[in-house]
């Protein structure tokens, strides 16, 4: 009986998919074919993280002004940041499905923050996690918690109607079906799944439509590959949530220029070279990235590329062009400031920490993704910072730090210069914070005393969101780029460490006494 009643339902569904293809979503929809997902009358069901779920709930339901003094229950009985972080990460994504401005943001700052806590002394290390849990739960129950939740499990199937074409079922709008072809490229090949997700980023290229995926793939190391559809689903709904960009004629332009580009440059046809630039030939992309037009960069970077260079030759270059976004930026202007971020400041998202937090995903997601996709990475990560600088309003004509900041330096003495560095950091004098952290650089002083530093505000201060990311960013480009030039980048962190000082993280002060912590 049983064998017969699958075979009744198996010939339903098959009848049912026939009549769905041929009239097609919407009018199949009206006509009550589609669950809730299209349509009405199916229940969603929660998703379940199996031996994960009692302490993803834990992070969703725990009320916030208790969450803390439970994690520190927990560290003592021998629970790891780290595991932390992964129910925390799947706990943000369950809700909030990368459509909530906060919630996506506290997501990409978790595995930073886990990052910097390996670079604090054992009784530190959890501060720079609680902050982001503090901020997750806190965020989690002003929008709703459990009853709010984005993502659902995905069954039953929706059938294919339109060839399994991402793109195509991203610009119709339709999500339930976009999900089930994510969910296929998922289980074909996670990487092929990042390689569809790539085009979609291309469509509107900005911060968020960026960093976004490489962060839900980055999350992969500390929660699993088995969790990569509930991860990448993020990034789909992210794209999903802003249809309008898809009815402008404009939005093929990208795609027109990528097309263009690997065809005139036969990137396709040839591997990438493993040419290194030189310091001159270095400096020449960057200052190019750093003054063209959008279109001219990607152009530049294209032709890079056909010369037989190594794409690590653009992405630093790029990423050494976003860092002097942030050391021209003359700060926020004072129609723009709000609660956090006062006219002038260039913490959270400013022109230069957005810029450089996009070359970071992108030089990151290139060395993942395969074939065009890769190219796409490395040719947009150009286009994208010349239009980011194109775009921001208020810069200066020559990055920091000036020559009357440097000419005040007097002390070669490492313990002086890093006192200077505090001083400065604690009256937001930003200028001064940049000369000092460079001059150190020049000196050849040792890297992790003055990351140290900068650290402990990082880890104190709210930073507007971008906080742990950036710092993470700043790190990661210091070990990419050359000896030369990668002290720009932790002048860079000194500045905006200066600006972000004196909004100090909410939780902070109750995360130190639960932890004994003095200083």
């Amino acid at each position: 009986m049983s064998r017969e009643f699958s075979r009744r339902q198996f010939l339903s569904s098959v009848s049912t998919g026939t009549l769905i293809a041929t009239l097609g979503p919407h009018i199949a929809s009206e006509l009550g074919f589609f669950p809730k997902a299209l349509g009405d009358g199916f229940e969603e069901k929660p998703l379940h993280f199996g031996n994960m779920e009692s302490l993803v709930c834990q992070m969703q339901e725990t009320p916030v002004e208790q969450l803390q003094s439970q994690l520190a229950r927990m560290i003592a009985t021998g629970t790891s940041l780290r595991t932390f972080i992964g129910a925390a990460a799947l706990a943000n994504a369950r809700t909030f499905g990368g459509e909530d401005y906060v919630g996506f943001h506290t997501f990409m700052a978790m595995a930073p923050a886990l990052e910097m806590s390996k670079r604090l002394p054992t009784h530190l290390a959890p501060l720079p996690v609680f902050k982001v849990l503090y901020r997750n739960t806190d965020r989690i129950q002003q929008f709703g918690g459990r009853d709010a939740e984005v993502l659902h499990q995905l069954d039953p199937p929706v059938v294919t109607v339109n060839g399994g074409n991402l793109q195509e079922a991203i610009v119709n709008g339709e999500t339930s079906q976009s999900e089930h072809i994510l969910r296929q490229l998922i289980s074909d090949s996670p990487v092929d799944a990042l390689n569809a997700l790539v085009p979609l980023v291309l469509h509107n290229p900005e911060v968020h439509r960026t960093v976004l995926p490489f962060r839900a793939w980055d999350m992969q190391r500390i929660v699993g590959t088995e969790h990569a559809m509930t991860l990448l689903r993020q990034s789909l709904h992210y794209c999903l949530a802003q249809p309008q960009i898809y009815q402008r004629e404009a939005w093929k332009k990208n795609g027109d220029l990528l097309t263009s580009l690997l065809d005139e440059f036969r990137l396709l046809q040839n591997p990438p070279g493993s040419r290194m630039a030189d310091d001159a030939k270095l400096e020449e992309l960057t200052e190019y990235f750093s003054t063209c037009q959008p279109d001219d960069a990607a152009r530049a970077a294209a032709m890079t590329l056909s010369e037989g260079f190594h794409p690590s030759v653009i992405a630093e270059a790029v990423s050494l062009a976003a860092t002097r976004l942030v050391l021209r930026d003359a700060g926020r202007l004072p129609q723009w400031e709000s609660v956090g971020k006062p006219a002038g400041c260039v913490h959270g998202d400013s022109p230069g920490v957005h810029a450089s937090d996009t070359a970071n995903a992108w030089r990151h997601m290139a060395k993942v993704t395969t074939g065009a996709s890769a190219m796409a990475c490395v040719i947009f990560s150009a286009w994208e910072i010349a239009r980011d600088r194109t775009a921001s309003p208020n810069l200066l004509n020559s990055p920091l730090p000036t020559e009357r900041h440097l000419a005040e330096l007097t002390s070669a003495d490492p313990d002086r210069l890093l006192i200077q560095l505090e001083e400065s950091i604690r009256q937001n004098q930003q200028a001064h914070a940049t000369a000092i952290a460079y001059q150190y650089g020049q000196k050849g002083l040792p890297v992790d005393r003055i990351f140290s530093t900068l650290l402990k505000f990082a880890v104190s201060e709210d930073g507007a969101l971008h906080a742990e990311k950036y710092f993470q960013t700043v790190q990661d480009e210091f070990a990419s780029t050359r000896a030369a030039y990668r002290w720009q980048h932790v002048a860079a962190l000194a500045r905006v460490t200066a600006s972000e000082y004196g909004h100090p993280a909410p939780g902070q002060d109750e995360a130190r006494q639960l932890l004994g912590v003095q200083d």
